[in-house]
């Protein structure tokens, strides 16, 4: 079992680097999704957090590093951590993946506004800063959204039918 969920691993972490590094709309990736899925199908604690960490470093190092680096990992790992209060629940991965892209949009583009020096530091920078990040958010939710429906879908029917065989003929 543990060789499995190992395999799955390996191959999330692949297909998040690919997804990253072939062209995309900006911010349509599967980052959210894997956090939060490793987090509720890796038992192994490490391993949850070492998928989308090692995911974003590898991708990183093609894509270049950026100074928000401390703050987009930490809220990986934060959202492994969400993924554990997901378990099996479809309707909880929905809720979880919302609250994230809102979260990572809010928590990133305040950093952005308050570290860049690409806008004045009151109000009105911050309301451009956000204004300016909107084109990003749609696309980031949206991407959210797609890839956890495919992996915790995907996961919900295997669980409903290939997993339920395997335990009836047990």
């Amino acid at each position: 079992m543990f060789q499995s969920r190992v395999s799955v691993a390996i191959l999330m972490v692949i297909a998040t680097v690919l997804s990253r590094i072939l062209p995309h709309p900006p911010n349509f990736t599967p980052v959210l999704a894997v956090s939060l899925f490793s987090g509720a199908y890796l038992t192994e604690r490490k391993l949850a957090l070492v998928v989308p960490i090692l995911a974003m470093l590898v991708s990183d190092f093609y894509l270049g590093f950026h100074d928000l680096m401390p703050v987009v990992y930490g809220f990986m790992v934060l959202s492994v951590l969400f993924g554990k209060q997901i378990k099996t629940s479809v309707s909880k991965a929905f809720g979880y993946t919302l609250i994230g892209s809102v979260v990572f949009f809010v928590v990133t583009n305040f950093a952005v506004w308050a570290t860049s020096g690409m806008y004045s530091l009151n109000v009105s920078g911050l309301r451009e800063c956000f204004v300016m990040a909107i084109p990003f958010f749609q696309n980031s939710i949206l991407g959210d959204f797609v890839y956890s429906g495919i992996l915790f879908g995907a996961m919900a029917l295997l669980n409903r039918t290939v997993f339920q065989t395997v335990k009836q003929t047990a």
